[in-house]
Protein backbone atom coordinates (compact mmCIF):
# COMPACT_ATOMS: atom_id res chain seq x y z
CA UNK A 1 0.00 0.00 0.00
CA UNK A 2 1.12 3.45 -0.90
CA UNK A 3 2.22 5.51 2.28
CA UNK A 4 1.14 9.39 2.70
CA UNK A 5 4.75 10.44 1.82
CA UNK A 6 4.95 7.99 -1.24
CA UNK A 7 1.69 9.81 -2.44
CA UNK A 8 2.86 13.08 -1.87
CA UNK A 9 5.87 12.35 -3.67
CA UNK A 10 3.46 11.29 -6.56
CA UNK A 11 1.75 14.14 -7.07
CA UNK A 12 4.03 16.33 -6.68
CA UNK A 13 6.05 14.77 -9.69
CA UNK A 14 6.67 16.64 -12.65
CA UNK A 15 5.19 14.17 -14.81
CA UNK A 16 4.18 15.65 -18.30
CA UNK A 17 0.77 13.65 -19.59
CA UNK A 18 0.85 10.64 -22.39
CA UNK A 19 -2.96 10.40 -22.60
CA UNK A 20 -3.11 7.98 -25.40
CA UNK A 21 -1.23 5.83 -23.46
CA UNK A 22 -3.31 6.57 -19.76
CA UNK A 23 -6.09 6.28 -21.60
CA UNK A 24 -5.96 2.82 -23.74
CA UNK A 25 -4.12 1.01 -19.93
CA UNK A 26 -7.35 2.58 -18.02
CA UNK A 27 -9.58 0.87 -21.12
CA UNK A 28 -8.74 -2.14 -19.36
CA UNK A 29 -9.51 -1.42 -15.73
CA UNK A 30 -11.32 -3.11 -13.19
CA UNK A 31 -11.16 -5.77 -15.85
CA UNK A 32 -9.69 -9.50 -15.75
CA UNK A 33 -6.85 -9.02 -18.31
CA UNK A 34 -3.23 -8.03 -16.53
CA UNK A 35 -2.04 -5.40 -17.97
CA UNK A 36 1.36 -6.00 -19.78
CA UNK A 37 3.39 -2.48 -20.65
CA UNK A 38 5.90 -3.31 -22.65
CA UNK A 39 8.91 -1.07 -24.97
CA UNK A 40 12.18 -0.43 -24.73
CA UNK A 41 14.09 0.75 -22.24
CA UNK A 42 13.72 4.85 -20.51
CA UNK A 43 11.01 5.31 -22.94
CA UNK A 44 8.75 6.11 -20.71
CA UNK A 45 6.86 3.23 -19.26
CA UNK A 46 7.21 3.65 -15.18
CA UNK A 47 6.36 7.79 -15.95
CA UNK A 48 2.94 6.08 -17.75
CA UNK A 49 2.99 3.60 -14.62
CA UNK A 50 2.88 6.22 -12.30
CA UNK A 51 0.41 8.59 -14.49
CA UNK A 52 -1.91 5.70 -14.29
CA UNK A 53 -1.81 5.57 -10.42
CA UNK A 54 -2.01 9.46 -10.22
CA UNK A 55 -5.70 8.81 -12.30
CA UNK A 56 -6.91 6.17 -9.57
CA UNK A 57 -6.00 8.48 -7.09
CA UNK A 58 -7.62 11.31 -8.35
CA UNK A 59 -10.49 8.86 -9.13
CA UNK A 60 -10.86 8.11 -5.18
CA UNK A 61 -9.15 4.98 -5.02
CA UNK A 62 -7.67 5.14 -1.68
CA UNK A 63 -3.91 5.03 -0.98
CA UNK A 64 -4.28 1.83 0.75
CA UNK A 65 -5.46 -0.50 -2.38
CA UNK A 66 -2.71 0.31 -4.15
CA UNK A 67 0.61 -1.76 -4.24
CA UNK A 68 3.72 -0.32 -6.31
CA UNK A 69 6.51 -2.42 -6.93
CA UNK A 70 9.98 -0.86 -8.80
CA UNK A 71 12.33 -4.07 -8.92
CA UNK A 72 15.36 -1.75 -10.16
CA UNK A 73 14.90 -0.06 -6.86
CA UNK A 74 17.54 -1.61 -3.81
CA UNK A 75 14.15 -2.47 -1.76
CA UNK A 76 13.57 -5.55 -3.81
CA UNK A 77 17.00 -6.17 -5.21
CA UNK A 78 17.32 -9.75 -4.59
CA UNK A 79 13.72 -10.59 -3.81
CA UNK A 80 12.60 -14.62 -4.03
CA UNK A 81 9.24 -15.49 -6.14
CA UNK A 82 7.87 -16.32 -2.39
CA UNK A 83 8.60 -12.89 -0.83
CA UNK A 84 7.36 -11.32 -3.57
CA UNK A 85 4.06 -13.12 -3.31
CA UNK A 86 4.20 -12.83 0.36
CA UNK A 87 4.79 -9.20 0.14
CA UNK A 88 1.76 -8.22 -1.97
CA UNK A 89 -0.49 -11.04 0.17
CA UNK A 90 0.42 -8.48 3.53
CA UNK A 91 -0.27 -5.42 2.10
CA UNK A 92 -4.15 -6.74 0.15
CA UNK A 93 -6.96 -5.77 2.45
CA UNK A 94 -10.10 -8.19 2.34
CA UNK A 95 -13.18 -6.57 1.52
CA UNK A 96 -11.42 -4.07 -1.01
CA UNK A 97 -10.14 -3.99 -4.45
CA UNK A 98 -6.26 -3.88 -4.82
CA UNK A 99 -4.32 -1.99 -7.38
CA UNK A 100 -1.00 -4.32 -8.11
CA UNK A 101 2.15 -2.17 -10.08
CA UNK A 102 4.90 -4.78 -10.60
CA UNK A 103 7.67 -2.35 -12.74
CA UNK A 104 10.13 -4.65 -14.39
CA UNK A 105 8.91 -7.82 -12.32
CA UNK A 106 11.21 -9.72 -14.94
CA UNK A 107 13.80 -9.22 -12.02
CA UNK A 108 12.38 -11.87 -10.07
CA UNK A 109 12.89 -15.36 -11.33
CA UNK A 110 9.36 -17.30 -12.36
CA UNK A 111 7.89 -13.43 -11.28
CA UNK A 112 5.12 -14.71 -13.57
CA UNK A 113 3.84 -17.50 -10.92
CA UNK A 114 3.53 -14.71 -8.52
CA UNK A 115 1.23 -12.56 -11.15
CA UNK A 116 -1.06 -15.73 -11.87
CA UNK A 117 -1.25 -16.44 -8.15
CA UNK A 118 -2.45 -13.09 -7.45
CA UNK A 119 -4.68 -13.24 -10.00
CA UNK A 120 -6.30 -15.98 -8.67
CA UNK A 121 -6.07 -15.30 -4.98
CA UNK A 122 -7.32 -11.79 -4.47
CA UNK A 123 -9.52 -9.34 -5.77
CA UNK A 124 -6.83 -7.41 -7.82
CA UNK A 125 -6.60 -5.25 -11.02
CA UNK A 126 -2.43 -6.27 -11.95
CA UNK A 127 -0.37 -3.94 -13.99
CA UNK A 128 3.26 -4.76 -15.24
CA UNK A 129 5.86 -3.11 -16.94
CA UNK A 130 8.72 -4.76 -18.75
CA UNK A 131 11.84 -3.71 -21.14
CA UNK A 132 12.09 -7.10 -23.43
CA UNK A 133 10.36 -9.17 -25.09
CA UNK A 134 10.69 -12.04 -23.18
CA UNK A 135 8.43 -11.10 -20.32
CA UNK A 136 5.99 -12.39 -22.56
CA UNK A 137 7.79 -15.64 -23.22
CA UNK A 138 6.13 -18.64 -24.06
CA UNK A 139 5.68 -20.10 -20.17
CA UNK A 140 4.29 -16.94 -19.24
CA UNK A 141 1.70 -16.98 -22.26
CA UNK A 142 0.82 -20.10 -21.41
CA UNK A 143 0.31 -19.33 -17.94
CA UNK A 144 -2.48 -16.47 -18.82
CA UNK A 145 -3.49 -17.65 -21.56
CA UNK A 146 -6.08 -15.05 -23.11
CA UNK A 147 -6.03 -13.56 -19.74
CA UNK A 148 -3.48 -10.28 -20.55
CA UNK A 149 -3.86 -7.54 -22.64
CA UNK A 150 -0.27 -6.12 -24.20
CA UNK A 151 0.20 -2.26 -24.51
CA UNK A 152 2.73 -1.78 -26.50
CA UNK A 153 4.71 1.54 -25.79
CA UNK A 154 7.40 3.64 -27.83
CA UNK A 155 9.36 6.77 -27.50
CA UNK A 156 7.63 10.30 -27.81
CA UNK A 157 5.64 10.79 -30.79
CA UNK A 158 6.27 13.73 -32.74
CA UNK A 159 3.00 15.71 -31.17
CA UNK A 160 4.41 14.62 -27.97
CA UNK A 161 8.01 15.63 -28.51
CA UNK A 162 5.93 19.38 -29.01
CA UNK A 163 4.16 18.81 -25.68
CA UNK A 164 7.94 18.04 -23.95
CA UNK A 165 9.27 20.66 -25.55
CA UNK A 166 6.25 23.12 -24.27
CA UNK A 167 5.45 23.83 -27.72
CA UNK A 168 2.45 24.81 -29.12
CA UNK A 169 0.93 24.26 -32.96
CA UNK A 170 -0.68 26.88 -34.60
CA UNK A 171 -2.46 27.41 -38.00
CA UNK A 172 -2.40 30.49 -40.34
CA UNK A 173 -2.67 30.83 -43.58
CA UNK A 174 -0.14 32.03 -46.34
CA UNK A 175 -0.91 34.31 -49.26
CA UNK A 176 -2.04 31.37 -51.46
CA UNK A 177 -4.60 31.04 -49.07
CA UNK A 178 -3.02 27.62 -48.33
CA UNK A 179 -2.68 26.80 -44.78
CA UNK A 180 0.91 26.92 -42.84
CA UNK A 181 1.86 25.21 -39.41
CA UNK A 182 3.87 26.82 -36.73
CA UNK A 183 5.08 26.00 -33.85
CA UNK A 184 4.80 28.65 -30.86
CA UNK A 185 8.13 28.02 -28.05
CA UNK A 186 7.48 29.38 -24.81
CA UNK A 187 8.94 32.29 -25.51
CA UNK A 188 6.28 33.72 -28.35
CA UNK A 189 8.57 33.13 -31.09
CA UNK A 190 7.26 31.50 -33.82
CA UNK A 191 8.93 28.69 -35.13
CA UNK A 192 8.81 26.53 -38.91
CA UNK A 193 7.32 23.08 -38.24
CA UNK A 194 9.72 21.56 -40.78
CA UNK A 195 12.66 22.97 -38.29
CA UNK A 196 11.02 21.69 -35.10
CA UNK A 197 10.80 17.88 -37.57
CA UNK A 198 14.28 17.94 -38.12
CA UNK A 199 14.95 18.70 -34.37
CA UNK A 200 12.78 15.51 -33.33
CA UNK A 201 14.72 13.48 -36.28
CA UNK A 202 17.78 14.86 -34.74
CA UNK A 203 17.73 14.64 -31.28
CA UNK A 204 14.69 11.47 -31.18
CA UNK A 205 11.95 10.57 -28.55
CA UNK A 206 13.65 9.44 -25.44
CA UNK A 207 11.43 11.57 -22.70
CA UNK A 208 14.94 11.88 -20.91
CA UNK A 209 16.51 13.95 -23.72
CA UNK A 210 13.75 16.39 -24.21
CA UNK A 211 13.92 16.93 -20.34
CA UNK A 212 17.42 17.94 -20.38
CA UNK A 213 16.21 20.64 -23.14
CA UNK A 214 17.18 19.12 -26.62
CA UNK A 215 21.24 19.64 -25.75
CA UNK A 216 23.34 17.75 -28.13
CA UNK A 217 26.14 17.02 -25.53
CA UNK A 218 24.05 15.82 -23.36
CA UNK A 219 21.32 14.15 -25.35
CA UNK A 220 24.63 11.75 -26.78
CA UNK A 221 25.60 10.86 -22.80
CA UNK A 222 21.61 9.97 -22.07
CA UNK A 223 21.68 8.36 -25.40
CA UNK A 224 24.78 6.28 -24.93
CA UNK A 225 23.25 5.20 -21.38
CA UNK A 226 20.17 4.03 -23.12
CA UNK A 227 22.18 2.21 -25.55
CA UNK A 228 24.83 0.28 -22.90
CA UNK A 229 21.94 -0.42 -20.97
CA UNK A 230 19.82 -1.78 -23.64
CA UNK A 231 22.83 -4.14 -24.60
CA UNK A 232 24.02 -5.22 -21.53
CA UNK A 233 21.01 -6.04 -19.62
CA UNK A 234 18.47 -6.98 -22.27
CA UNK A 235 21.37 -8.62 -24.64
CA UNK A 236 24.38 -9.36 -23.54
CA UNK A 237 23.44 -10.35 -20.08
CA UNK A 238 20.71 -12.43 -20.84
CA UNK A 239 22.13 -14.40 -23.68
CA UNK A 240 24.88 -15.29 -20.94
CA UNK A 241 21.96 -16.23 -18.72
CA UNK A 242 20.45 -18.76 -20.97
CA UNK A 243 23.53 -20.24 -22.80
CA UNK A 244 24.73 -21.58 -19.23
CA UNK A 245 27.08 -18.39 -18.66
CA UNK A 246 29.09 -18.20 -22.06
CA UNK A 247 29.14 -14.90 -23.12
CA UNK A 248 28.30 -13.40 -26.14
CA UNK A 249 30.49 -11.37 -28.67
CA UNK A 250 29.69 -7.71 -27.57
CA UNK A 251 32.10 -6.40 -31.28
CA UNK A 252 29.91 -8.74 -33.57
CA UNK A 253 26.42 -7.65 -31.63
CA UNK A 254 27.56 -4.00 -31.83
CA UNK A 255 28.41 -4.50 -35.98
CA UNK A 256 25.12 -6.13 -37.07
CA UNK A 257 23.33 -3.01 -34.87
CA UNK A 258 25.10 -0.63 -36.77
CA UNK A 259 24.62 -2.70 -40.17
CA UNK A 260 20.62 -2.32 -39.00
CA UNK A 261 21.20 1.17 -38.06
CA UNK A 262 22.73 2.10 -41.48
CA UNK A 263 20.35 -0.27 -43.62
CA UNK A 264 16.70 1.47 -42.87
CA UNK A 265 14.59 1.30 -44.88
CA UNK A 266 16.36 -0.98 -47.19
CA UNK A 267 15.48 -4.85 -48.11
CA UNK A 268 17.47 -6.99 -45.40
CA UNK A 269 18.11 -10.58 -45.30
CA UNK A 270 20.41 -12.47 -42.82
CA UNK A 271 22.84 -13.65 -45.71
CA UNK A 272 23.72 -10.08 -46.74
CA UNK A 273 24.21 -9.00 -42.95
CA UNK A 274 26.54 -12.59 -42.86
CA UNK A 275 28.04 -11.63 -46.21
CA UNK A 276 29.29 -8.21 -44.43
CA UNK A 277 30.62 -9.87 -41.06
CA UNK A 278 32.36 -12.23 -42.91
CA UNK A 279 34.04 -9.95 -45.51
CA UNK A 280 35.17 -7.94 -41.88
CA UNK A 281 35.94 -11.40 -40.67
CA UNK A 282 34.16 -11.22 -37.99
CA UNK A 283 32.24 -14.30 -38.20
CA UNK A 284 34.10 -17.56 -39.79
CA UNK A 285 32.63 -19.01 -42.94
CA UNK A 286 33.48 -22.48 -42.28
CA UNK A 287 31.64 -23.74 -45.21
CA UNK A 288 30.71 -22.85 -48.78
CA UNK A 289 27.40 -21.23 -48.01
CA UNK A 290 27.86 -19.42 -44.64
CA UNK A 291 25.60 -21.42 -42.85
CA UNK A 292 27.21 -21.04 -39.75
CA UNK A 293 27.19 -16.83 -39.88
CA UNK A 294 23.81 -16.79 -41.04
CA UNK A 295 23.05 -18.70 -38.08
CA UNK A 296 24.40 -16.94 -35.72
CA UNK A 297 23.34 -13.69 -37.49
CA UNK A 298 19.71 -14.78 -36.53
CA UNK A 299 20.17 -14.88 -32.83
CA UNK A 300 21.52 -11.66 -32.32
CA UNK A 301 18.78 -10.48 -34.15
CA UNK A 302 15.89 -11.73 -32.58
CA UNK A 303 17.48 -10.48 -29.35
CA UNK A 304 17.99 -7.06 -30.90
CA UNK A 305 14.56 -7.18 -32.07
CA UNK A 306 13.14 -8.63 -27.96
CA UNK A 307 15.09 -5.76 -26.68
CA UNK A 308 12.43 -3.19 -28.92
CA UNK A 309 16.06 -1.34 -30.36
CA UNK A 310 14.74 -2.72 -34.03
CA UNK A 311 11.34 -3.80 -35.42
CA UNK A 312 10.88 -6.02 -38.50
CA UNK A 313 8.99 -5.15 -40.87
CA UNK A 314 7.56 -8.12 -43.56
CA UNK A 315 6.95 -7.67 -47.29
CA UNK A 316 3.57 -8.40 -48.44
CA UNK A 317 2.37 -9.88 -51.60
CA UNK A 318 -0.60 -7.89 -52.95
CA UNK A 319 -1.17 -10.23 -56.12
CA UNK A 320 -0.45 -13.30 -53.94
CA UNK A 321 -2.22 -12.30 -50.96
CA UNK A 322 0.26 -13.50 -48.50
CA UNK A 323 3.30 -12.21 -46.15
CA UNK A 324 6.63 -12.97 -48.12
CA UNK A 325 9.62 -14.33 -45.99
CA UNK A 326 12.42 -12.85 -47.26
CA UNK A 327 13.89 -9.58 -47.46
CA UNK A 328 12.17 -7.96 -45.01
CA UNK A 329 13.12 -4.18 -43.47
CA UNK A 330 14.07 -2.95 -40.16
CA UNK A 331 13.23 0.62 -38.59
CA UNK A 332 14.65 1.64 -35.78
CA UNK A 333 12.54 2.85 -32.34
CA UNK A 334 14.46 6.09 -32.22
CA UNK A 335 15.87 8.75 -34.31
CA UNK A 336 18.15 9.79 -31.56
CA UNK A 337 19.36 6.63 -31.27
CA UNK A 338 20.14 6.17 -34.96
CA UNK A 339 22.11 9.49 -34.82
CA UNK A 340 24.21 8.24 -31.68
CA UNK A 341 25.27 5.03 -33.35
CA UNK A 342 26.06 6.67 -36.85
CA UNK A 343 26.10 10.53 -36.61
CA UNK A 344 23.29 12.76 -38.14
CA UNK A 345 23.11 12.07 -41.76
CA UNK A 346 21.69 15.42 -43.69
CA UNK A 347 21.62 13.58 -46.89
CA UNK A 348 19.11 10.60 -45.24
CA UNK A 349 16.24 12.28 -44.44
CA UNK A 350 14.21 10.09 -46.62
CA UNK A 351 14.94 6.97 -44.80
CA UNK A 352 14.38 8.72 -41.88
CA UNK A 353 10.81 9.76 -42.84
CA UNK A 354 9.84 6.52 -43.60
CA UNK A 355 11.31 5.41 -39.84
CA UNK A 356 8.87 7.70 -38.00
CA UNK A 357 6.00 7.30 -40.12
CA UNK A 358 5.84 3.33 -39.26
CA UNK A 359 5.95 4.01 -35.86
CA UNK A 360 3.20 6.74 -36.37
CA UNK A 361 1.26 4.02 -37.89
CA UNK A 362 2.20 1.71 -34.88
CA UNK A 363 1.08 4.04 -32.51
CA UNK A 364 -2.18 4.18 -34.40
CA UNK A 365 -2.91 0.71 -33.79
CA UNK A 366 -2.32 -0.18 -37.38
CA UNK A 367 -0.37 -4.00 -38.76
CA UNK A 368 2.39 -2.78 -40.73
CA UNK A 369 4.23 -4.61 -43.91
CA UNK A 370 5.63 -3.48 -46.96
CA UNK A 371 3.44 -3.88 -49.81
CA UNK A 372 4.89 -5.93 -53.09
CA UNK A 373 3.35 -5.38 -56.70
CA UNK A 374 5.38 -6.94 -59.15
CA UNK A 375 8.75 -5.21 -59.31
CA UNK A 376 7.30 -2.56 -57.45
CA UNK A 377 7.03 -1.74 -54.03
CA UNK A 378 4.24 0.38 -51.63
CA UNK A 379 6.47 1.71 -48.95
CA UNK A 380 3.32 0.55 -46.14
CA UNK A 381 0.31 -1.37 -46.42
CA UNK A 382 -1.32 -0.63 -43.00
CA UNK A 383 -4.36 -2.36 -41.78
CA UNK A 384 -6.71 -1.82 -38.67
CA UNK A 385 -10.09 -3.12 -38.03
CA UNK A 386 -10.68 -4.48 -41.07
CA UNK A 387 -10.04 -0.75 -42.93
CA UNK A 388 -6.56 -0.84 -45.12
CA UNK A 389 -4.80 1.75 -46.33
CA UNK A 390 -1.59 2.57 -49.05
CA UNK A 391 1.24 5.07 -48.00
CA UNK A 392 3.87 6.09 -49.70
CA UNK A 393 6.47 8.56 -47.84
CA UNK A 394 9.23 11.17 -49.61
CA UNK A 395 10.65 14.35 -48.66
CA UNK A 396 9.15 16.06 -51.98
CA UNK A 397 6.48 15.69 -54.66
CA UNK A 398 7.82 18.98 -56.22
CA UNK A 399 10.68 16.73 -58.68
CA UNK A 400 8.09 14.85 -61.73
CA UNK A 401 10.51 11.96 -61.49
CA UNK A 402 9.40 11.90 -57.96
CA UNK A 403 5.87 12.49 -58.54
CA UNK A 404 5.86 9.68 -61.02
CA UNK A 405 7.47 6.58 -59.05
CA UNK A 406 5.80 7.48 -56.28
CA UNK A 407 2.31 7.33 -57.67
CA UNK A 408 2.94 4.47 -60.00
CA UNK A 409 2.48 1.82 -57.85
CA UNK A 410 -0.43 2.98 -56.57
CA UNK A 411 -2.15 3.77 -59.34
CA UNK A 412 -1.47 0.38 -60.41
CA UNK A 413 -3.79 -0.94 -57.58
CA UNK A 414 -7.32 -1.74 -58.53
CA UNK A 415 -9.14 -2.48 -55.19
CA UNK A 416 -11.13 0.96 -53.36
CA UNK A 417 -8.41 1.28 -50.03
CA UNK A 418 -7.68 4.77 -49.71
CA UNK A 419 -4.21 5.75 -51.36
CA UNK A 420 -1.90 8.37 -49.75
CA UNK A 421 1.77 9.98 -50.49
CA UNK A 422 2.95 11.54 -47.23
CA UNK A 423 5.59 14.48 -48.38
CA UNK A 424 6.75 17.50 -46.53
CA UNK A 425 6.60 19.61 -49.79
CA UNK A 426 3.73 18.13 -51.72
CA UNK A 427 3.44 21.49 -54.25
CA UNK A 428 -0.04 22.69 -55.62
CA UNK A 429 -2.25 19.56 -56.04
CA UNK A 430 -4.21 17.52 -52.81
CA UNK A 431 -5.22 14.56 -54.96
CA UNK A 432 -3.82 12.57 -57.77
CA UNK A 433 -5.96 10.25 -59.90
CA UNK A 434 -7.52 8.98 -56.17
CA UNK A 435 -4.27 9.53 -54.87
CA UNK A 436 -4.20 11.63 -51.70
CA UNK A 437 -1.43 14.16 -51.40
CA UNK A 438 -0.97 14.59 -47.78
CA UNK A 439 1.53 16.94 -45.84
CA UNK A 440 3.77 14.78 -43.71
CA UNK A 441 3.68 16.79 -40.65
CA UNK A 442 -0.12 17.29 -40.85
CA UNK A 443 -0.24 13.82 -40.72
CA UNK A 444 1.94 13.38 -37.67
CA UNK A 445 0.17 15.75 -36.52
CA UNK A 446 -3.55 15.15 -36.67
CA UNK A 447 -5.42 11.47 -36.45
CA UNK A 448 -8.26 12.42 -38.75
CA UNK A 449 -5.55 13.43 -41.51
CA UNK A 450 -5.85 9.60 -42.80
Amino acid sequence: MMTGEEVQKLESALLIERKDYVNRILSFRDQEPVKIITGIRRCGKSSVMRLVIRRLLHDHVKPEQIIYMQFESMSFNGMSLQELYQYVKQRCRTGEKMYIFLDEPQLVEGWEKAVNSFRVDFDCDIYVTGSNAYLLSSEYATLLSGRYVEIKMYPLSFREFISFNHMAVSKRKNFLGRTETMMIDPSGAGIEAGQVLEAYMHYGGMPGVSAVGLSQEKSMMLLDGIYSTVVVRDILERNSRENGGRKADALLLRKIILFLADSIGSSVSLSSISRTLISERLVENKTKHGAPAVQTVSLYVEAIKKAYLFYEIKRFDLRGKEKLKTLGKYYIVDPGLRNYLLGYRLGDTGHMLENIVYFELLRRGFEVAVGKLGDREIDFVAEKQGKRIYVQVTQSMTDPKVWKRELEPLQMLKDNYDKYVLTLYKGIDDDAEGVHIVSLIDFLLEDKVI
